[in-house]
This record gives structure tokens, C-alpha cells and sequence, in this order.
């Protein structure tokens, strides 16, 4: 399956892109917010890469690699993941290497994926976590069309801490109001079936 928009495109990562993930995720200032990272070896990314092979066919993670139009490098990941099928909603994350902040790739991965996950596998609900402390990534989702609704104290351990997210949702009523819902956006090939409603 391949999600393709105007300018990039959302396609399954390989073992081929275990080079550009490892450049890309091996940035401190990209990782800061996350629980893992940086990246200090090359095998970290070829593990990863694996790993979100075994759970997409375990349908537990639906995460794609975005690169841009007519140049099939990786530029960053986004996706899905704690889908819950019974009540139709998962939870979106998105990272892109520091050359790419502030280039449009962010905004058009997420209608990418929203068409996805609203149009192609019936959700309801798509809902997105940051830091409280990550204003710049808090204040993108907002100015897609995103609506903050609280903080989940203690929600993530990262590196035996607890850590406090700051939950937003977007249902699907709401992004047929944005204009994410008016991007172009083409599914070539099927999801997996096990993500299917």
C-alpha cells in the first residue's frame, strides 16, 4: 500500500531504509521528546524496521514512511498505533528529520494519514499525544484543526520516569471541516486486513 498526495507520499519502510532512519533518528534535537533515542547504531534502525513489519501484521501498528514525490528517500515516519477496532479510533504520531521542520511535510503526511485512517479503515476517532513541554509540535496539531483536550498525567515512562502527554483529538466529523480533508490524496493498494473495520 502506498498513500500518495501532492507533494510526498507514505509507503511501507525496508530494510534498504534502515541507513536514512538511522541519519535521521540519530539527531538529539529530533528524539528529545521521545522514548527512545538517539539512534548510536545502525542496527537500532535495521531492528525497528523489523519491527514495525511484525506488528502491522500483527495489526497493532500502521506505521509508513514519508518521502517526497519523485525521490523515494525517507524523510520521516507517521501512523498509527493503540488502535482500538471495537471503538473505532487509534493514535497518530509523526517525526521528521530537522531539515525537514517547517516544509509542509508534516501537514501533508497528516492529511495522508487521516484520509487513512477516517476514509480507508473507518475510524472514528484519531487521537495525538505530546509533551507539554514540546509547544512547537502542541501548536502544529492545533493549527490542523486538532483540539486539545487535557493533560494524562503519568502516561509514558521514559527512561524510568513518568512523563505527563498532552492529548488531542481529531474525529471524523471534525477533519470533513478542515482543510486536511480537502488534500488530494490517492491509496494505492489495500490495508492490511487486519486494521480493516
Amino acid at each position: 500500500m502506498v498513500v500518495r498526495g501532492p507533494r510526498y507520499s507514505l509507503r511501507y519502510l525496508t530494510a534498504a531504509d534502515a541507513p536514512a532512519l538511522f541519519e535521521l533518528g540519530s539527531d538529539p534535537e529530533v528524539t528529545r521528546f521521545f522514548s527512545w533515542g538517539p539512534y548510536r547504531k545502525k542496527s537500532e534502525a535495521r531492528k525497528f524496521i523489523a519491527f514495525l513489519k511484525r506488528k502491522r501484521v500483527a495489526g497493532k501498528r500502521l506505521e509508513l514512511g514519508i518521502v517526497a514525490n519523485g525521490d523515494d528517500r525517507p524523510i520521516g515516519l507517521t501512523g498509527l498505533t493503540e488502535f482500538s477496532r471495537r471503538d473505532r479510533r487509534a493514535v497518530i504520531g509523526t517525526w521528521l528529520g530537522r531539515e525537514h521542520w517547517g516544509s509542509g511535510a508534516n501537514r501533508e503526511s497528516k492529511a495522508l494519514v487521516l484520509a487513512l485512517a477516517f476514509d480507508a479503515l473507518g475510524l472514528n476517532r484519531v487521537s495525538a499525544l505530546a509533551s507539554p513541554e514540546n509547544a512547537r509540535s502542541i501548536a502544529a496539531l492545533r493549527r490542523l484543526g486538532f483540539v486539545e483536550e487535557g493533560v494524562l498525567h503519568g502516561w509514558h515512562i521514559h527512561g524510568g520516569v513518568p512523563r505527563d502527554v498532552v492529548i488531542l483529538r481529531m474525529l471524523r466529523d471534525e477533519w470533513t471541516r478542515t482543510p486536511l480533508a480537502e488534500v488530494p490524496v490517492a491509496i494505492e493498494g489495500k490495508p492490511p486486513v487486519p486494521f480493516l473495520p
